[in-house]
This record gives C-alpha cells, structure tokens and sequence, in this order.
C-alpha cells in the first residue's frame, strides 16, 4: 500500500483512469459486436448505422488515449471493410 502522500494521490488517479478506460473498453466491445451481427443478418442499412456509432465510440476512446490513434483506425477500417462487403 502507498504510505507517501504523492504515492496516495497517484493511486486514487489510477483507480478512476482504469474505471473510464474499463468502460470506453466494453463501449467500444459492445458496439463492435452490434456491426458484426447486423453485417452477419447481412443488413446493410442497420450495419451502416451501427457503424457511424461504433467509429464514434472508437474515436472518443481514442481521443482519451484509451486506445492508441492506430490501433482505433485499424478497428474503425476492419469493421469498415466488413460493412462495405455488404454491398
């Protein structure tokens, strides 16, 4: 356990970043799992949707540095690709 005030201070700060980053994670699970089953029920128009709000979800979470830039770009162009095979 921390015994240095600064130590305290980091801890605590460290508990709320994991909390935020644990729920931009399971957003951005939850909303990929959405596009995937709407790509395999082959719905073009629902998968579209469904992914402007999973590349928003993916951007925030980015923005956040939950994810790195590219490892949200890669997310946002494979489930890209996915949804323009539909077509």
């Amino acid at each position: 356990m921390a015994t240095h005030k600064s130590a305290e201070k980091r801890n605590r700060q460290s508990r709320k970043r994991r909390l935020r980053n644990m729920s931009a994670k399971s957003l951005v699970k939850t909303m990929t799992k959405k596009v995937l089953k709407a790509v395999g029920e082959k719905d073009q128009e629902g998968a579209k949707k469904r992914l402007l709000e999973a590349v928003v979800a993916i951007d925030k979470a980015a923005s956040k540095r939950v994810f790195h830039k590219n490892t949200a770009a890669r997310k946002i162009s494979k489930l890209t690709r996915k949804v323009n095979s539909l077509a």
